[in-house]
């Protein structure tokens, strides 16, 4: 039996559905069309904003935000200058000369694995460049949302929250959800090109941590060696392409960083929303953070791990990886949520094959949505940070679901 089958093999009865749901599709349609016009003209708005000194708000942030150290990197990588992205001085010397002095200290986070990836960049001027990355990063998306959502992908591709703060901070949310969400809608149908997609992620290893844990535990071996065999040659042709002691710097910048951004919060955490920024924004110390978001990882790996042990029907077990990785990972942005949209698409996928209520999916799909939108500004207000909340009654409802499909099917085997 492969997993394509088993959510008509799984069905439970299904009520018919009634007015009494939390939102009307049409009217949903209708506030995702005046969200994205909104969106626009802030994007807009905010392009703007970068503009009144050189390509930087004359105070602190350039033009694209983020994009700056992307194209930067590749920039350096593509011209032999490599050492110089690691390098924090050098490299804001280099950005300056970009777009100009009026920015912050900007760094590249990443490993030396993206610099391969996103060399084509730096063929573009900046400018270009930043809307070439944001299209195509966004096509990409919506080819994969696709898969999943046929008939709504476009509307929800552009109309998808965290896709707007992923364009205001020129960031990479849309192509980690493109290859992730891509990858587990190609798990069954094509293993050897899923495992590729997501042996890419080695480029941000923090969010594919529940994928070895669903790969393992499904039996799903054609994917585990391609995403290793790709995770491999991809680190191999960095270090041949720029060299081991790029990769020696990177290190060192990983844990300079992981102190100031992760453990200490300098200036970025209202935008993270993962447990283990909650615990320290409620007074945990760093030991204590640490403890915690183990715990729920732990929690979590054994959740999924479990549901794909059993095969549960794809949408369920899917939705459960995507959720389960916002749980489990101690780094997650906003930007990062636009994976978010896979498991709305799931969560509504499973409700026709439920006897919970409606309005429990569209209150797990609404919280997945609104998340971003709301996170930064949540933090600010309160001091705290809120994710979780938003994550576990999904997750939870996720669980109840997968438990009801198996007592649904153990009843049919009986009968």
């Amino acid at each position: 039996m492969t997993s394509v089958d088993q959510p008509e093999r799984f069905r439970a009865p299904q009520p018919q559905a009634t007015g009494t749901e939390l939102f009307n599709p049409s009217r949903l349609r209708l506030v995702a069309r005046c969200w994205i016009v909104v969106a626009a003209i802030g994007y807009v708005i905010n392009l703007l904003g970068r503009t009144r000194v050189d390509l930087t708000d004359g105070i602190r942030s350039p033009f694209g935000d983020d994009f700056i150290n992307y194209w930067s990197g590749a920039y350096l990588a593509l011209h032999g200058r490599a050492a110089e992205v690691y390098d924090f001085v050098a490299f804001h010397d280099f950005e300056t000369s970009v777009v100009g002095p009026h920015i912050d200290f900007y760094h590249y986070s990443y490993p030396p694995v993206l610099l391969l990836l996103t060399a084509p960049l730096a063929l573009v001027p900046y400018v270009p460049a930043l809307f070439a990355w944001l299209a195509a990063t966004w096509y990409g998306f919506y080819r994969a949302l696709k898969l999943a959502a046929a008939d709504n992908a476009l509307l929800l591709s552009l109309a998808a929250p965290a896709m707007f703060i992923n364009a205001i901070g020129g960031q990479n949310g849309a192509l980690t959800a493109a290859v992730m969400g891509g990858g587990l809608l190609l798990v069954d149908r094509r293993p050897t090109i899923a495992g590729i997609l997501f042996g890419l992620l080695v480029y941000k290893p923090h969010l594919a941590l529940m994928l070895p844990v669903a790969m393992i535990a499904g039996r799903r071996w054609r994917v585990v060696i391609a995403a290793g065999v790709t995770a491999v040659l991809l680190i191999a042709a960095s270090v041949v392409v720029f060299g081991p002691a790029v990769w020696a710097e990177y290190q060192h910048n990983v844990s300079v960083l992981r102190t100031v951004i992760l453990e200490d919060g300098a200036g970025v955490w209202h935008r993270m929303v993962s447990v283990f920024v909650s615990v320290r924004r409620l007074g945990g110390g760093v030991a204590l953070s640490y403890a915690v978001q183990g715990l729920f990882a732990l929690a979590t790996a054994l959740v999924v791990g479990w549901s794909w042990l059993r095969n549960d029907p794809v949408h369920i077990r899917n939705a459960l990886v995507v959720v389960g990785t916002c749980l489990a990972t101690p780094y997650l942005q906003d930007y990062d949520l636009v994976i978010g949209a896979f498991a709305v698409v799931w969560l509504k996928n499973a409700q026709p094959h439920s006897q919970v209520a409606a309005h429990w999916f569209d209150a797990g799909a609404a919280m997945v949505l609104l998340l971003p939108i709301v996170a930064a500004s949540l933090a600010k207000w309160s001091g705290l940070a809120f994710g979780p909340l938003f994550f576990i009654p999904p997750f939870i409802l996720l669980g109840a679901l997968a438990m009801e499909q198996r007592r649904a099917y153990s009843s049919s085997v009986a009968r």
